[in-house]
Order: C-alpha cells, then structure tokens, then sequence
C-alpha cells in the first residue's frame, strides 16, 4: 500500500510531494524498536516520553519516513510528515492499512467508571452463544479467537486494535467486544472506529489526575457516543437510573436502549431473586420478555446483565440465546471472586477501587445477610488524592471492621496514602487497623473473621503485581489469601 492511500484522510500540515505519495509502505508503528525496513514511524508525545527522540532510531532500523504532530530536529536524515494530531493520524492510517476491519466486524464498545469488565464478558458470552467467533479486549486480558493474549491496557493503541481486528477476521471471527476508557477516548485510541453498540454503564469519581473535572471525565465519555472520527454508533445503551448517562447527547441516527430499574428505562429487570447461587429475574423490553439465570451476585451485577440483554437485543438475538450466554458467564477474574479453602466464613478479592466500587461490593456482600463485613482495601499512589479519603469513609461507613494497607503506592510513602484514606475512615467510629504491609494486612483481615463473616480484599482483584517506588513485584490477593487460609488450616477438598 502507498503513503499516499494509507494517510488517505490524515490531515497533513503540508501535502506530500508526487515521489512521496507513491512509496510502497510495509508496515506501520510507534515504538522504534518494532520497526522493519519500509516502515512508516509515528512519533507522537507520550506519557513519558516524547516519540521524536526515538525517530532516528527508527530510521535507522529501515523507516522510510516518520510522522509527527512536532516539527522535525534539525539535520533529519529522512522525510518527516507533520500532521495535525498524532495519534488521530495513527487511528485512521491504521485503518486504512488494515483496509477498514471495522466495516466487517461488528463492535460493541463499553465505557463507563464501574462494570465494563463484566458487562463485556457476560456479553462476549452471549455472542459465543449465537456461534459467533469473538475477540474480547479489556483490563484483565485479551480473547482473540479462543486464544487469550496479555492485556497491556485497557484499550489498545489504535494500531494495535486494528492489527487484532485483522487477526479476527483472518481467523473468520466476526465480532468483537471491548472495553472502552476515558484515556483511550481523549486520547484518540478509538478515534475513526465505527462501533455497532455502544454502553455507558455509568460515572462516577475516578481518574481526575488525568481528567481534572467530573465534566471532562464525562466529556471524554460523550466522545463514543458523538462518534469521534466516525458515525456514531447503530445503538446507544445507557444506564437511565445513572445521571451523568442521561445527560449524554445522542444522535438522532442511533437506535436508544435504556435500561435500569427505575422509571424511564425501557429494557428492565423485574422480580429479582439474588442469593449465594446468583442472580434471576425477568427481562422486560418493549419487544421481548424472558427469564434470566446468571451464576454472578448482587445487586450491581443487575445492571451489568441488563446492559448486556441489551448488547443482545442490538444484534437481534432471540431471548433464548441471550439468557443461555448470560448463564454460561459463571465468573469474572477478580470481580467478587470467592477464595474457598473450605473455611466457615467468605472471602472474596474485588477490584473495587473508587469508593462508589467499595459501596456496591459491600452491597453485594450485604445482601448475601453476612453476621458482619471485614473490608481491606488500599488506595493507589500518584492517583487523585481526593478520593482516598472518600474511600476510607465509604469502607468504614458500611463494613464492621476495616483493614487499611497499601495498594499500588508508586512513587509515593504508602503511610502517607494511608493517613490520607485515614480522614474519612475516622469520621466513623468503625473498628479499624492500618496495616501498610498487604500480605500481612490480608493475614490479619482473614484471622479476625469469625464463622458467618464476609472478609472483601478490595483494589486490586485479577491483578497479578504490587507497583513500588523503585520496583514491581508479584502480588495476587487471590493467592495470598488462598494461602493464609491454608496456613490457618482450611483445606478446600476436591469436588
């Protein structure tokens, strides 16, 4: 494919030049160390580090060329494009070297502060269930084809998406479910992308160190809706009982599902039944109504199977197949995951880290009627400062007893984000210990829990590392506590 046909729709600064346009291009990348002769190198301003020091290097390793949205040093060896937003060129020169995936695959994107993890399982579940061959992309890992692939983030790089959306269709896969963030809204990850579906579970506090505002954050979110690069999306489906997704504008060429359990939604869950076997209840729409047995808990979890009957409802699944991939869904990693050792009391690892995540899994514990709560949970470090102590009273406002430790402190001392989430746990008068050790503190969670007890290790659920100041190290909540149980004698037997 030429430069010309592959930045067909970038805008530039300045036209490429005849010669220019008709280079045969082999393949394209942002990271230098990837590049093959032939390739075409997009340096664009990171997180860390700015693209255009790695530009040489690129050229060196055969670049034929490097686009930037900067202009080019001084004495460049090769030709540099300047174009007018990096990572938007990448979006569509990706898409145009892949000839446009996103035309033959059917997208559902999820976006929102809690659930999309879930929700998109349970929906990649009910695709599998049509017969459907899949991709599904997210925070905990990527399925491509039966295949799982690590999770670098939540969203992919644009170029990345577009190489896995090819790799789909190689594999004769049709449709693909991912997890859409706030970053990868702003920053252009998913920029020209055409969804079919598109979710907003709901919003609330989270990732103001990147967003500032409430208002940017949902702004960012708006973005999928608005169709940032492309049309918007076939079907719209929004949380009505959430006030930030009511306040979503929607085009007039998308088809709008509401779901929710209050007035005003048009897909909704009537008769709910939820004990420790899960979840059952009626799905009413406008068109169908079925019966709908999920193995997951709680009332948050509501939402998220009928954001998914929704998913469903878009492509036009019969009932039957959207309840039997619902049921098929059994768990998600680290979501409300049960530790069993055969011990008289529960534990389960949450990645509930926000303090409306801690409110909904205490929720969840709650109405499985435990004799008390036993809640441990930590708040990140170099993240917003002014949740921590909404987390802390969160925790301490609705559990028995709380454990307070460490949870990915990075660069900052662990006990100074303790004392932080340590105002809002004292605004109560909550039994409570402060722990910065999180082996030791998840010990000291699992030995004070009495039979009847629910114990949440809350924060950092299917993660596998604990980030240091100066290192990562390996760190799985379901593991440590897996072990402390056995170390108190618990020993679950084979079924």
């Amino acid at each position: 494919m030429t430069l010309g046909e592959i930045l067909a729709g970038v805008r530039l600064r300045a036209p490429l030049s005849p010669l220019l346009s008709q280079l045969d291009v082999q393949g394209l990348d942002y990271d230098s160390r990837r590049v093959q002769p032939g390739f075409l190198f997009f340096a664009f301003p990171g997180s860390r580090a700015d693209g255009r020091q790695f530009a040489r290097d690129a050229v060196d390793r055969g670049a034929l060329a490097v686009a930037s949205e900067s202009p080019a040093p001084d004495h460049f060896p090769a030709p540099w494009i300047e174009v007018e937003y990096g990572r938007h060129a990448l979006a569509l020169a990706a898409r145009n070297f892949y000839r446009h995936p996103d035309e033959r695959i059917a997208l559902t994107g999820i976006t929102g502060t809690n659930g999309k993890t879930t929700t998109s399982y349970l929906i990649d579940a009910i695709l599998r269930a049509a017969g459907k061959t899949t991709a599904l992309i997210g925070t905990i890992e990527y399925h491509l084809a039966g295949r799982v692939l690590p999770a670098i983030n939540t969203t992919p790089e644009s170029l990345d998406l577009h190489r896995l959306f090819a790799e789909l269709e190689a594999a004769g896969g049709s449709h693909a479910v991912m997890e859409v963030s706030s970053h990868a809204l702003a920053l252009g990850r998913v920029y020209g992308l055409a969804f079919h579906t598109a979710i907003f579970t709901n919003l609330t506090r989270d990732h103001l160190d990147f967003h500032h505002t409430m208002e940017d954050y949902f702004a960012a979110k708006q973005l999928l809706f608005s169709g940032a690069g492309a049309p918007p999306p076939a079907w719209a489906v929004l949380n009505r009982d959430d006030e930030w997704c009511r306040r979503v504008e929607l085009p007039r060429q998308s088809e709008v599902l509401w779901f929710g359990l209050g007035q005003g939604a048009t897909v909704r869950a009537r008769h709910i039944s939820s004990n420790l076997q899960g979840l059952r209840f009626e799905m009413q729409s406008r068109k169908a109504r079925f019966m709908v047995e999920s193995p997951l808990l709680g009332k948050i979890n509501v939402y998220n199977v009928l954001a998914a009957c929704c998913a469903g409802l878009s492509y036009g699944f019969a009932p039957e197949t959207i309840a039997a991939g619902i049921a098929q869904c059994r768990a998600v990693p680290g979501r409300f995951e049960r530790i069993d050792e055969g011990q008289p009391f529960g534990v389960v690892v949450d990645y509930a880290h926000t303090d409306d995540a801690l409110k909904n899994a205490i929720a969840v514990a709650r109405g499985l009627a435990p004799k008390r709560i036993i809640t441990l949970f930590g708040c990140g470090g170099d993240r917003d400062r002014a949740k921590r102590p909404l987390m802390g009273q969160a925790a301490a406002e609705n559990s028995d007893f709380v454990v307070l430790t460490s949870d990915n402190p990075r660069s900052e001392d662990p006990l100074d984000i303790m004392n932080d989430a340590l105002v809002g746990i004292r605004r109560t008068d909550v039994p409570h210990v402060v722990e910065p050790d999180r082996a030791t503190a998840i010990a000291r969670a699992i030995k004070e829990a009495r039979p009847g007890d629910i114990v949440i290790l809350a924060g950092k659920g299917h993660e596998t590392y604990q980030v240091l100041k100066d290192k990562t190290i390996a760190f799985d909540d379901r593991e440590v506590a897996g072990g402390v149980l056995r170390g108190f004698g618990y020993h679950r037997e084979p079924k």
